[in-house]
C-alpha cells in the first residue's frame, strides 16, 4: 500500500503571504474564488502555480494524494481543476480550529487518524517541531511533516524530497 501524501492548500499550493507583494511569485497566477462561507465582500484572491499539479501527478505513483485542508471536498471544485488534478479524497475535519493536545496544530491529531497507521507525508504551512515531538511519542515513525513557506509555496526540492522519502531513501 502507498504511503498517503497530505496536501494543504494555503500556504503549500496558495502561498497567501505572497499576496502583499505587487506581484505573485514567478509561475503564479492569481484567480478570484468564492468558496463557500465566503459570500461576503470581494472574492477570495487564491495563488496557483499550474507546474504544481504536473508535480502532484509526478507522485501519484508514489503516494495515495489526500486534500488536508480547510478547502475539504471543495479543493475538487477550486482548486484541483486549476491544477490539472483528478478529484481526490479529503479529510473531513470532525472539528475545525479548535484546541489541539500539546501545542500541536489543530489539524494533527485528525491527521493521525486519517492516516490509521500509514506511513504519511504531510505539507502544511503551520506544522512544526510539538507535531514531531507528539507524533514520535505515539510512535509514528514512518512520517514526513514538510514546512512550507506560505509566503513562497512548494518549490522542486519540496518535491524531490517527498518522492525520495517515498523511495525510502530518507525513511
Amino acid at each position: 500500500m502507498k504511503p498517503l501524501l497530505l496536501i494543504d492548500i494555503d500556504g503549500p499550493l496558495n502561498p497567501y503571504a505572497a499576496l502583499a507583494h505587487a506581484r505573485p511569485p514567478a509561475g503564479y497566477a492569481k484567480h478570484l474564488m468564492r468558496p463557500t462561507g465566503w459570500d461576503y465582500g470581494p472574492p477570495l484572491p487564491v495563488l496557483l502555480n499550474p507546474e504544481h499539479g504536473g508535480a502532484l501527478r509526478a507522485l501519484a505513483g508514489r503516494y495515495e494524494l489526500v486534500w488536508a485542508t480547510t478547502w475539504k471536498d471543495e479543493a475538487n471544485v477550486w482548486v484541483g481543476p486549476r491544477l490539472g488534478l483528478p478529484p481526490l479524497p479529503y479529510i473531513d475535519w470532525p472539528a475545525m480550529h479548535g484546541s489541539a493536545p500539546d501545542g500541536t496544530y489543530w489539524k494533527t491529531q485528525y491527521v493521525v487518524e486519517y492516516a490509521a497507521g500509514r506511513p504519511f507525508a504531510w505539507v502544511d504551512d503551520e506544522i512544526g517541531a510539538p507535531d514531531r515531538e507528539w507524533l514520535l511519542g505515539r510512535g509514528a515513525t514512518e512520517v514526513l511533516l514538510r514546512w512550507i513557506d506560505p509566503g513562497i509555496g512548494l518549490l522542486p526540492p519540496d518535491f524531490a524530497a517527498l518522492a525520495a522519502w517515498a523511495d525510502g531513501a530518507s525513511r
